[in-house]
């Protein structure tokens, strides 16, 4: 048993950890790209663009291929990937069972844009166990890879960094919850892991837990007081 104190905050990411929207996300970015003649392999696009928010995704494309990604494009992805997550999208398996088991509160803390993170989490019926609490990159200065998301979460929430608690499932992510000083559990269990090579990009990072199985969150969570 750790030293450190029981998390008083669970901050859960939205896409990949909540809902399975990731590989839908991919595919309608990496479609509208190509219509516009920005190719990327399903590789590069879970390198480039997993986890990072829409301004992150602008300035990598811009810097990386010489491409700008301007309001028209965003806009066909956004009818697009709607009405996809209307037809397709699911919460991760077990994850309103593990959310309902905690003692601890929780909160939302996305890369995704206000209206998206509603629409995923009303959808999969997951939004009443956040709300109000749900924070957007919208709200801060820089996206993740950069620690000020979870760090307004955490003021917002009116917790200690150190003793909050970030589920996450991108590199991105991860590294955003280390830079804020707290500890974090990767889960690699979502539909984009084997393609996104999730386990091995998040052990690389040494986070303080992986869960492959939501059933499993509740205990890693306690190993790592």
């Amino acid at each position: 048993m750790s030293d450190q104190p029981e998390p008083r905050l669970v901050i859960f990411d939205c896409d990949g950890v909540l809902v399975d929207s990731e590989p839908i996300s991919l595919s309608v970015m990496r479609e509208v790209l190509a219509e516009q003649g920005c190719h990327l392999t399903e590789a590069e696009g879970y390198e480039q663009l997993l986890g990072r928010s829409i301004s992150t995704i602008a300035r990598t494309l811009q810097e990386e291929r010489d491409w700008t990604l301007d309001d028209s494009h965003l806009e066909v992805m956004r009818q697009r990937l709607y009405a996809r997550f209307k037809a397709e999208l699911a919460p991760i398996a077990h994850v309103a069972d593990a959310i309902d088991a905690m003692d601890w509160p929780v909160c939302v803390a996305s890369s995704s844009q206000p209206d998206r993170i509603k629409t995923s989490l009303e959808l999969t019926g997951l939004y009443q166990k956040f709300a109000p609490n749900i924070f957007s990159s919208s709200m801060v200065r820089r996206g993740k890879p950069a620690p000020d998301l979870f760090l307004y979460a955490a003021e917002k929430m009116g917790v200690a960094p150190k003793d909050c608690v970030v589920i996450e499932d991108s590199p991105a992510g991860i590294k955003a919850a280390q830079s804020a000083g707290m500890r974090v559990i990767a889960f690699v269990g979502g539909g984009h892991a084997a393609p996104a090579r999730l386990r091995e990009q998040a052990e690389l990072l040494v986070p303080n837990g992986v869960v492959e199985t939501m059933s499993d969150l509740v205990a890693t969570l306690q190993t790592i007081r």
